[in-house]
């Protein structure tokens, strides 16, 4: 107490040394926001932001491959709702143990925006499609959702990004599209159909856990959403595990593992992170990388062939990132 009253009394001012006074100057340069230290302290948050986006877009590169492995030991509705029933255990017990709280009250739609669009609607209707398409087509078509979530950002929380971002993020959506055209001969499918419905409830879903994880911790966000889920997926998955049969593979467990711990939580958590530290827009961009990661595991772990098309387009689209991410909103 007697030191706070020294500190701040008129005499302890007085007083104060020239070096004393030459230190908090340059203590209050080097802290100004035009300072070196910063511009640091800015950038950091913006390099953790954009890490843990990517980090999500690896972890979502995986999902279409893991599924379609997981089709090979489950049928699609026992999939999508076995991995919906583990992803919520492992959230509710992360919930349980750290003793998080309710959300508040206003929050629960915007949470239920987010169950509808992420943890069921996309995954439901991508699975559905993975009946009849490959992979690779599948996450070519999907590469349109980054264009999509910066659009619903643009309705929902009102940014405003500026025309060369727009611009960049056309001419990847259309290099996708193009690509997309080129590898299904120029006709729509029922598996498209499935495709671009799950686009928009996906971009739904991104842009509304966008916006709730600025007012509380991504993984919450994720963590809640499946949990709100719980009273439809467990009945869901104990009528399809009854009517659909089930083959316990290796690649079958092993895909249906991921797509509920890495799919449906662990890259949610880091991608709602990411998006809250450098904005929905930028952050929607990194997909356009998703579906040429994709077309790599699709090759690696199942064997399928990619045409001369996919690096010009892989080309393409690291450029659009490249330039999105250097605009701003």
């Amino acid at each position: 107490m007697r030191a706070e009253n020294s500190a701040t009394s008129p005499t302890a001012i007085a007083v104060t040394t020239p070096a004393a006074e030459h230190s908090d100057t340059e203590a209050s340069t080097t802290s100004t926001p035009g300072s070196a230290a910063g511009a640091l302290a800015t950038t950091r948050p913006a390099l953790r932001g954009t890490l843990q986006a990517a980090l999500g877009v690896a972890a979502f590169s995986l999902t279409f491959p893991a599924t379609a492995w997981g089709l090979e030991g489950f049928g699609p509705w026992s999939l999508v709702a076995v991995r919906s029933v583990l992803a919520a255990l492992i959230a509710g017990g992360c919930l349980l143990a750290l003793r998080v709280p309710l959300p508040e009250r206003r929050h629960w739609a915007g949470l239920a925006v987010v169950a509808a669009g992420v943890v069921l609607g996309f995954p439901l209707l991508t699975t559905l499609a993975l009946q009849t398409s490959t992979t690779a087509h599948a996450a070519v078509v999907v590469g349109l959702l980054p264009l999509t979530t910066a659009l619903f950002s643009a309705l929902r929380v009102g940014s405003r990004p500026s025309r060369t971002f727009w611009f960049a993020a056309l001419v990847g959506a259309a290099s996708v599209a193009a690509f997309t055209v080129q590898q299904s001969g120029g006709a729509l499918t029922t598996a498209d159909l499935y495709l671009f419905a799950a686009l928009l409830v996906c971009a739904a879903g991104y842009t509304e856990g966008g916006r709730l994880a600025r007012v509380m911790p991504g993984w919450q966000v994720v963590g809640w959403a499946v949990v709100l889920c719980l009273p439809l997926t467990v009945p869901a998955a104990a009528v399809a595990l009854s009517f659909e049969p089930v083959q316990l593979t290796w690649h079958g467990v092993t895909g249906l593992l991921w797509v509920a711990a890495g799919s449906q939580f662990l890259g949610l958590v880091v991608w709602y992170r990411g998006m809250a530290a450098i904005g929905i827009p930028k952050a929607s961009q990194l997909q356009l990388a998703q579906p040429l990661l994709t077309l790599v595991w699709s090759v690696l772990l199942l064997g399928e062939h990619l045409t001369v098309a996919a690096p010009l387009t892989a080309t393409a689209v690291l450029v659009c990132i490249a330039v999105t991410q250097r605009t701003r909103g």
